[in-house]
């Protein structure tokens, strides 16, 4: 069986809230996102990280591209890197292999989306599965920072 998975996270992949923020927020993602129904596939994990760690899309994942040469960096490339980063990573700077280039992972053009948070809301199979922009608004508006989603596919 395949799920897929709603993340909120801070814009900026340094970010933590305090404790009653992120309560504030995750009571709100999880009213928006259903996972209060009962008889639901719903569940809502929240995540504190050391170091900002991958948010990323799973097999919606098609294409990533370099932000400076615009060439197209290899998805094995991607999924080595991440996994040798199991923990997080203690920077965002890269040498990305298409050009050679100096940048952070922040940077790269995912296509899904995908992005690096310290903080981060889960929510399983969520109904439905994208959050609008005034409820992102809302949720960012309960955390006290700026926030994104993430849609991934497992």
């Amino acid at each position: 069986m395949s799920d897929d998975v709603l993340s909120v996270i801070p814009a900026d992949p340094h970010w933590q809230p305090d404790r009653p923020a992120a309560e504030r927020a995750t009571t709100l993602v999880t009213v928006l996102t259903g996972g209060l129904v009962v008889d639901t596939d719903v569940e809502v994990d929240v995540d504190w990280y050391d170091a900002p760690s991958v948010v990323d899309s799973g097999q919606n994942l098609t294409r990533i591209r370099c932000p400076h040469c615009r060439g197209s960096i290899d998805l094995d490339w991607w999924a080595d890197l991440v996994e040798d980063h199991e923990d997080g990573f203690p920077t965002l700077r890269v040498d990305v292999p298409c050009c050679g280039a100096a940048t952070s992972l922040d940077t790269l053009d995912f296509d899904w989306p995908c992005a690096f948070a310290r903080f981060e809301i889960a929510v399983w199979n969520p109904e439905p599965s994208r959050l609008t922009d005034e409820q992102l608004a809302a949720v960012a508006k309960a955390l006290g920072h700026p926030v994104r989603q993430i849609r991934a596919h497992l």
